[in-house]
């Protein structure tokens, strides 16, 4: 599999938040996640990165 796995930073650090994102949802400022299980979470932030190699998905809070 090659799902992402979703992390924010928090002064000046990466902390996860979601394993295995399929699924991600831009509304404004929300952010809908959505990994393979179903499991949703829903964060205030704007994407900073996506790297496909380290399967990471990077935002950081608005």
């Amino acid at each position: 599999m090659c799902e992402a796995h979703a992390f924010i930073l928090k002064e000046g650090k990466e902390e996860k938040v979601l394993e295995n994102v399929d699924l991600v949802e831009l509304e404004g400022d929300d952010v809908r996640l959505t990994n393979i299980f179903g499991e949703q979470m829903s964060i205030k932030a704007r994407l900073r990165l996506y790297n496909n190699s380290e399967q990471k998905i990077l935002f950081e809070p608005v």
